[in-house]
Order: structure tokens, then C-alpha cells, then sequence
């Protein structure tokens, strides 16, 4: 099997099923609970959360744990929100995030924010003054994703954290889901408020990740009950999840800094290949990040082409798996200003770094043959 929809999510190591099975078993009681085994499980939420916050060189007591992506984007958007609507009531995103944002923030319209959705280029890229001309004296909060799920485009989120840093009453939220473990990223950086981050893109567990809130932040909870959490994310923590999480973590940045031309040379390898495919466009820039590559082969339909590679054990996507079995068209590529033949044929290769340079070359004398197959196939 060749599994190329990374993106999408990503197997669970060995490692980290392990560690989430002895902690379900051993350490069963509830963190919360003042008896010794409550006490134990506190003890080994704690040092989870310091060893990932080591990991990241921030403070303990800025991560939220959280189900994963849509909750912690969820958290960041509608906490600051409602937290400080008395400070004002604009919101600026783009217009090719990823579904939890973009809803999170459809939501917040209907109870009478403005949301401004900034456009990008047709490499997909938000340019810097866009969001400075954006921002006006009733601006709260600033969400952009570092690397986009679909086109793998890399925003300027430094230069974004610079503007946003001038601006005391704006917080800027990124959402790092697709970068984290691919791209380097500081967490510190100054402007930079709340990331999102979520376990089952970098081979840890589906239900596990976590907000990063900077210090002295304030949000409104989403969730009401035991006040776990600082308050901010009641309910019993998935402890198991949260040690499986910071095992996942560690693995995940061992691998980038252990080997970090690999997947640039896969990406390489696959563009070369691709480029020799007759009326196949490529739609990533060579500037995007090298764990995705979108294309479209205008005239065919990416389900068909999807369907005849899983008959053979190579498994791509289309778009983003919350939102591919929605509408034909690419929102995303949409939005870059892309023709319609392009929008509507568009396939995402995503790897890691467990994909090796004989899968792609399979991958593309498969793709080649397939889409020969397919054209005679329609006369």
C-alpha cells in the first residue's frame, strides 16, 4: 500500500498506541480524584504537559488540551470573541482556511460580529499589507493558518506576527495543524497569541491536541463544568491521549530535525514526474511546503482518477477531508482566482516522513498509466 493523504491524517505510531495503552491501563483514575490514584495521574498529566511544553520552549501552563483541530480553532475563535467583544466586534481570516475556522467565524456573524475574509493570490499566499490595510479600531482578533491544507502554501506568519504585535488590544491566532513537524515554528514568537496544533496529523491519536494560549490571555470557555483546565476546558482530561500526544511530539520533531531534506526531495521527485504528464497542471507553488503537492488534470474527474489508483493500493485525496465529499469545486483554488477545469480536477499528494522515494516513482508510472487507461477509456 502507498498512503499518500498524510494531510488527511496519519497512521499512529507503534510507540504511540503503546504508551496509550499502558497509561489506559495503569493510570485509569480520574486526575481530579483526591485519592492516591487520582494523585498519581495528576502527577503524570503534569509532567506530559512539561515535557511537550519543553519540547516547544513554552510554558506549561499555556496548553490547553483539547479533542483535536476544529475544537482548539474553535476555542481561539469564539473564546477571544466573546471574551472581548466589549473591546469590538471584527474578526479578520482569509478565505481559504479550514472549515473549522471559516464556520467558527460564519457563526460569530449571525450574533453580530464582522468578519472580514481577505483573498489571496493565485499561489494562494496572504501578502502582509493585506492584513495591515484590514485592520481597523475595532479589530480583536487575526486567524491565518500557517500552511494550507490543500495547496501547501506557506504564509508569511512572522510578518503577519510583526503587525499584529503593534496593534495591544488584537490577538492573532494561527492555525499550525498542516506545519506543525514540517516547517520550523516558533510558539514564542512575539504577536503570536493561540496555535493550534492536533495529534492525528503528526502520527499520534484522532480526540488528542492542543491550543496554545500565550500568557496572560484571556478567552471565554466553550465547555462549562469541573473548571479543568484553568477553567477553560472542562472535563475529565483524556490523559492517555495527552501522554500518547507528547510521545507523538517528540517523535514528530526527531524525524524533521534528523532528516530534514527528505521531504523536499521527495517533493522533488514528484514534481519532476509530474511535469512530464501531458495536460497535468501543478497548483502548489515551488515554494510551498514540500509534504504537499496539488495538481489537476483538467477534464477528469479527480473521484474517478482517485477510485482507479485505490483499485491499486495508492491512496490521494481530493481536497481537504472535511470538506471533500461537499461540492465538485476546490473552495481553496477557488479562491486563488484558478479556472473552473483546474478547480474542479484538483488531487492533493501529501507525505510523511515515513514515504520513501520508491513509493513516488511508483506513484507516477501507476498515475501515468491510470490516466492513459481513463482517456482511452472515454474515447
Amino acid at each position: 500500500m502507498i498512503y499518500f493523504d498524510h494531510s488527511a491524517t496519519t497512521y499512529p505510531y507503534s510507540e504511540v498506541l503503546d504508551t496509550f495503552q499502558k497509561v489506559s491501563s495503569r493510570f485509569f483514575a480520574n486526575p481530579s480524584s483526591v485519592h492516591s490514584l487520582g494523585g498519581e495521574v495528576e502527577q503524570l498529566l503534569l509532567q506530559a504537559s512539561k515535557q511537550i511544553a519543553s519540547i516547544l520552549h513554552v510554558k506549561a501552563n499555556t496548553l490547553l488540551f483539547t479533542s483535536g483541530g476544529t475544537e482548539a480553532n474553535n476555542l481561539a475563535i469564539k473564546g477571544t470573541a466573546l471574551e472581548h467583544k466589549n473591546r469590538g466586534n471584527h474578526i479578520i481570516t482569509t478565505s481559504i482556511e479550514h472549515p473549522s475556522v471559516l464556520e467558527a467565524c460564519r457563526s460569530l456573524e449571525e450574533q453580530g460580529f464582522t468578519i472580514t475574509y481577505i483573498d489571496p493570490d493565485s499561489s494562494g499566499r496572504i501578502h502582509p499589507d493585506q492584513v495591515k490595510s484590514a485592520i481597523t479600531d475595532q479589530t480583536i482578533l487575526l486567524s491565518i493558518m500557517h500552511v494550507n491544507n490543500e495547496l501547501g502554501t506557506i504564509q508569511p506568519i512572522e510578518e503577519i506576527a510583526d503587525i499584529a504585535a503593534k496593534y495591544p488590544k488584537l490577538l492573532f491566532h494561527v492555525d499550525h495543524v498542516q506545519g506543525f513537524g514540517k516547517i520550523p515554528f516558533s510558539f514564542s514568537y512575539p504577536g503570536i497569541d493561540l496555535v493550534t496544533v492536533s495529534g492525528h496529523k503528526i502520527h499520534g491519536l484522532k480526540g488528542t491536541g492542543f491550543l496554545y494560549k500565550r500568557s496572560g490571555i484571556r478567552l471565554s470557555p466553550l465547555l462549562h463544568g469541573g473548571g479543568q483546565q484553568q477553567g477553560l476546558r472542562s472535563g475529565t482530561e483524556n490523559v492517555a491521549g495527552i501522554v500518547s500526544l507528547a510521545r507523538a511530539i517528540r517523535m514528530t520533531l526527531e524525524k524533521m530535525n534528523r532528516n530534514p531534506m527528505h521531504l523536499i526531495r521527495l517533493n522533488t521527485l514528484l514534481r519532476t514526474g509530474l511535469k512530464e504528464i501531458p495536460g497535468l497542471i501543478i497548483n502548489s507553488s515551488e515554494q510551498c511546503a514540500p509534504h504537499i503537492v496539488n495538481f489537476s488534470i483538467p477534464g477528469m474527474k479527480p473521484e474517478v482518477l482517485i477510485h482507479s489508483l485505490g483499485q491499486k493500493d495508492i491512496f490521494v485525496s481530493t481536497k481537504s477531508a472535511c470538506s471533500s465529499k461537499s461540492k465538485d469545486e476546490s473552495a481553496v483554488l477557488a479562491a486563488c482566482g484558478l479556472d473552473r477545469s483546474i478547480t474542479t480536477s484538483a488531487i492533493r499528494v501529501s507525505f510523511s516522513y515515513s514515504n520513501t522515494e520508491e513509493e513516488v516513482n511508483e506513484f507516477l508510472n501507476t498515475l501515468k498509466n491510470v490516466i492513459h487507461q481513463l482517456k482511452q477509456s472515454l474515447g
